[in-house]
């Protein structure tokens, strides 16, 4: 439960800017504290709840940062609030919903770009989960408390215990995700320096070890002193660990601040609310389909939470997070955190038989505390996340049968990062990374969420590749067409369980995993497909291949590929390229343009598309 709530600044959104009908915002920004009871049915599968200290009511205390955008006449908002889950501490729904800036302090309205949800009159909520988040430049943490390990004959959660330390594992690559390193920061207290740091190539390539030096109890470097690590080469540092945090208890806060402020929140908000959406992208989302899994979407006193929830490229993927001394901001892909977990049965909302582990199960709970779920993924999901296993049985035979509280959406021709100004070069990939930016579909359907919670009117229905129709594939049964430069990849990502992340070995038994099927002109079959994949000027994919000094050859972190169609039949025949050249498609402008307005009207339609999003794709095609 929520126990108090400091306000530490209340100001006029960037500059009393007003936002349609609703008008100005308010933003304010603060800490609310809490404390949860560790014998309460809904806490008791947190992790280390049992050796954290207790405050004299026998509770275990939080605190977490809270930042709050509400309108400033709460008369003219809609009543309702969406809650972003934020990514690493950082806000993402302004810099990719709205096609705005990124960053937690947005100054100016252009910062925001389109402000879609002002101009809706949501009120918006971020708030701190995780204890490692950044805290710089307002980004949004948890304070956790420490576990340690109590004498046997002290009382339970005393905090007096001793340190718990416990041998792990970590992996840093520099090049990639998290750009150029120079140094390794640790994701705990080293308790001391025993500790052994290895290099590979890739996955499957042979260790090495490496020399290093502690330069704090955080932090290593390599030796000799000012040694660069290798670009994209995976370091495995195993050390002994102490100090960890409650970590669980993010999903706590995150239940609890909602709860109190859906039930009693006027006095802050202005407004008792009438329903609660959540949003979450990538790691934000996995997120979520770990607190509906968990049991989180229901509060102390049985309520449900969130009414709909809306995942964006999370694929099946879990947080590695409700564990002793678990490492949150990790993401399995071919190359990096391969074997760290995310990957835990069951995927799909429809229940299904484990053949691995036994048992049957299904991500819902399957009680009042569901919420209406939308679930979006791009091709890069179905090809590192294994997101076709959302939609088909674990052995990959046949496909799911999704409850009706449930959709599932496949973005075509889009890649992880995909939203508006992504980098259209080559980067450290073999071939130009696809800057397909699929956010006005993201947009048409939160508002059908939205509309579903609130009106009951469902959104459109699902649009998924699917086995029995032959859009859904091995990897190996991908049919690419033949052009200039094409490099394909040899497999995806597997989806294979993890018994021990520290001493991490291989199993032989994988659940299997497909990917979409691929047309002549190399474009996805099925799917959600807006304008510029339905009227196409090239291929666009969710994957792409890295090339020296990175591991070349290897699947790419989360990037995707765009390779243009040739101009003209003799250039295509010249080099030689399958695909039918832009003349041979568009013989003129007007054409190109009629077959974009063609699918922006169904889209339209189908409520997939909104009215402003479908202007501007027409504005654009007729230039």
């Amino acid at each position: 439960m929520i126990t108090s709530f400091e306000i530490k600044s209340r100001e006029d959104f960037v500059g009393g800017a007003e936002f349609g009908a609703t008008g100005a915002y308010v933003r304010i920004d603060g800490t609310a504290s809490g404390e949860i009871d560790p014998a309460h049915p809904g806490n008791v599968g947190i992790a280390l709840l049992d050796k954290a200290p207790r405050n004299a009511r026998g509770r275990v205390e939080y605190r977490t940062d809270v930042t709050i955008l509400r309108p400033a006449n709460p008369a003219n908002g809609n009543g309702r609030l969406v809650y972003e889950v934020n990514n690493r501490g950082r806000m993402m729904l302004f810099a990719n919903l709205c096609a705005g800036a990124t960053g937690n302090q947005p100054k100016t309205v252009a910062d925001l770009g389109n402000a879609l949800p002002l101009r809706l009159g949501f009120t918006l909520m971020w708030s701190g989960w995780d204890p490692g988040a950044p805290s710089a430049n307002g980004g949004l943490a948890l304070d956790a408390p420490v576990a340690t390990d109590l004498a046997p004959d002290a009382p339970v959660g005393t905090g007096d215990g001793a340190p718990i330390v416990r041998r792990i594992r970590e992996e840093f690559v520099s090049g990639t995700r998290l750009g150029v390193m120079e140094t390794f920061r640790l994701s705990h207290n080293a308790a001391d320096s025993r500790a052994r740091l290895t290099v590979r190539a890739r996955q499957t390539a042979p260790r090495r070890d490496v020399d290093f030096a502690f330069l704090d109890t955080r932090t290593i470097g390599l030796l000799p002193g000012g040694t660069k690590p290798e670009i994209g080469a995976i370091y495995e540092f195993t050390y002994n660990a102490t100090q960890p945090f409650v970590l669980g208890l993010g999903f706590a806060a995150t239940r609890d601040l909602v709860s109190r402020l859906r039930h009693d929140g006027e006095s802050l908000l202005g407004v008792r609310l009438t329903h609660v959406l959540a949003f979450g992208i990538s790691q934000a989302g996995r997120y979520l389909r770990d607190h509906i899994a968990l049991g989180f979407n229901k509060d102390e006193r049985g309520a449900r939470v969130f009414d709909g929830v809306f995942t964006h490229v999370a694929g099946i993927g879990r947080l590695f997070f409700n564990t002793p001394f678990a490492q949150p901001a990790r993401t399995r892909t071919w190359h990096e955190d391969h074997d760290f977990p995310e990957v835990q049965f069951p995927f799909s909302t429809a229940t299904f038989a484990d053949p691995i582990g036994g048992g049957t199960a299904s991500l819902l709970r399957g009680d009042d505390s569901d919420p209406l779920l939308i679930e979006t993924n791009t091709a890069t999901e179905y090809w590192q996340k294994g997101a076709s296993l959302l939609h088909t049985n674990p052995e990959g035979t046949h496909d799911a049968v999704l409850p009706n509280t449930v959709r599932g959406y496949f973005l075509t021709g889009t890649n992880h990062t995909g939203r508006a100004g992504v980098p259209r070069d080559a980067g450290p990939c073999v071939l130009p990374r696809n800057g397909h930016d699929p956010m006005a579909a993201v947009r048409a359907l939160l508002v059908a969420l939205d509309e579903w919670v609130v009106t009951g009117r469902a959104p459109p229905p699902s649009r998924l590749p699917r086995i029995d129709d032959g859009t859904l594939v091995r990897a190996e049964a991908v049919a690419f067409p033949t052009a200039p430069g094409f490099a394909a990849p040899h497999a995806a990502n597997d989806v294979a369980p993890l018994l021990d992340w520290i001493n991490p070995a291989a199993t032989a038994r994988t659940w299997r995993a497909l990917v979409p099927q691929v047309g002549p002109d190399g474009n996805e079959l099925a799917g959600l497909k807006l304008p510029d994949i339905a009227v196409p000027r090239g291929t666009h994919t969710g994957w792409n291949l890295y090339k020296a000094p990175y591991p070349a050859g290897e699947l790419a972190d989360r990037d995707g590929t765009f390779l243009a169609f040739a101009a003209t039949r003799a250039d295509r025949e010249a080099t030689p390229d399958a695909r039918p050249s832009i003349a041979e498609r568009y013989p003129t402008q007007a054409v190109y343009a009629a077959g974009v307005e063609t699918v922006v009207a169904q889209l339209r339609d189908d409520r997939l598309l909104l009215q402003e999003d479908a202007d501007a794709y027409i504005s654009r095609a007729n230039p």
